[in-house]
């Protein structure tokens, strides 16, 4: 009975999260906050969002906003290949996409394993940290909170974008009738 009870803490204290690539550097998100896992398409500029905004893409009918996560970390850009993706990932209020390098896999890592950013580091901008998974002494994936990768201005501009486009392709935010 002991050992079922020591399994089913493991479970618990485990998690998956999607990997990717920004240059040399591995970054994770909770896999509960991907949605899908696309090819680049032509994304649409829209004028005077913040720079790292690329603009927005129609998936199925419903207006994304994209990110470049290169621009937003202020990682030196870099030209786009066939490995390049757009993460379609929940940021808590809404659908955003996230511009990656490439995807590299679905990894389960125990709780035990993560640990917090360091002070010295987290006086910087980065409180869409969510602390760095040890996978071996080489091996480190950078975790991401992105319900907080944007501020709250940034979220009200992203957020605008996608309202009043769904609008114009005719999905109207409460609306339950067809006029």
């Amino acid at each position: 009975m002991a050992n079922e009870n020591d399994r089913r803490t493991t479970v618990i204290e485990d998690r998956q999260i999607v990997a990717f690539n920004l240059g040399e550097e591995e970054y994770g998100v909770d896999i509960m906050q991907v949605q899908e896992i696309v090819r680049l398409p032509e994304i649409t500029r829209i004028p005077q969002m913040p720079d790292f905004v690329e603009g927005v893409i129609n998936l199925r009918g419903k207006i994304i906003p994209i990110i470049d996560l290169r621009k937003r970390f202020n990682i030196s850009e870099k030209e786009r290949t066939e490995k390049t993706r757009i993460v379609v990932a929940d940021a808590g209020v809404q659908t955003i996409g996230l511009i990656v390098d490439g995807v590299s896999e679905v990894l389960r890592i125990n709780e035990n394993s993560i640990d917090t950013i360091p002070p010295s580091i987290a006086s910087i901008d980065t409180e869409y940290l969510n602390g760095v998974a040890k996978f071996s002494e080489t091996r480190l994936i950078i975790l991401l909170d992105l319900k907080k990768l944007l501020t709250e201005l940034e979220k009200e501009a992203v957020s605008g974008i996608s309202s009043s486009e769904n609008a114009a392709v005719g999905e109207v935010p409460g609306a339950d009738t067809a006029i």
